[in-house]
């Protein structure tokens, strides 16, 4: 075998030893231990398989400085309106989203007359009194977050834009609910003028 054969198979030899060893390495780690993220460990001391956050750490993403979008207030004062680009698929997505989380206590049209209502649940306020018709926004978003009287923090079931696009639902529920001819646009004024007849 000449010199320079040597060397090409020495090096194939060598490769081939290196793809072996990385083959080897995912196996074993593929077969470690597993922990249920609840299950106790004798490895740490605290006995515990979960690790805490190290303090003073902030998981990436994670970061909420932007305080209009992530606790709906700006110095301690609500928002007016919803912080977020409003637009049809938003607002379906709110609807959406009402219907899976809110509705079951708020009933479809916000009435506060939902099924778990009607078998004995303590009933919510209706959205279309005047006093949860004036409150802005950013109290509905609240609410949603961090739960109020007898209804539940849902924080940590909804993501921030899905808060939001509930609260601008809502906003459209009891535009529906309490809108007058003016609020209509200019040929559908007409139309409910004459009662839908047309000539």
């Amino acid at each position: 075998m000449s010199r320079g054969n040597a060397r090409v198979f020495g090096r194939l030899a060598a490769a081939s030893l290196f793809l072996l060893a990385l083959t080897a390495c995912d196996q074993k780690m593929a077969n470690q231990p597993r922990y249920d993220p609840l299950e106790a460990s004798d490895f740490f001391k605290d006995g515990q398989a979960s690790r805490p956050f190290v303090e003073g750490t902030v998981a990436r993403g994670t970061l909420r400085e932007n305080t209009a979008l992530y606790e709906g207030k700006v110095a301690g004062v609500m928002l007016a309106q919803v912080p977020v680009k409003v637009d049809e698929k938003f607002l379906r997505r709110g609807q959406e989203r009402y219907n899976i989380y809110c509705s079951m206590c708020h009933g479809r049209a916000g009435y506060g007359n939902g099924m778990i209502v009607q078998r004995g649940y303590r009933r919510p306020p209706s959205f279309h009194v005047a006093r949860l018709r004036s409150e802005p926004a950013g109290h509905y978003f609240d609410v949603i977050s961090n739960g109020y009287g007898s209804m539940p923090a849902y924080r940590t079931m909804i993501p921030t834009e899905d808060r939001w696009a509930i609260v601008l639902y809502i906003r459209a529920l009891q535009l529906s609910q309490n809108a007058g001819v003016d609020d209509a646009a200019p040929q559908e004024r007409k139309q409910l003028s004459t009662g839908g007849r047309t000539r």
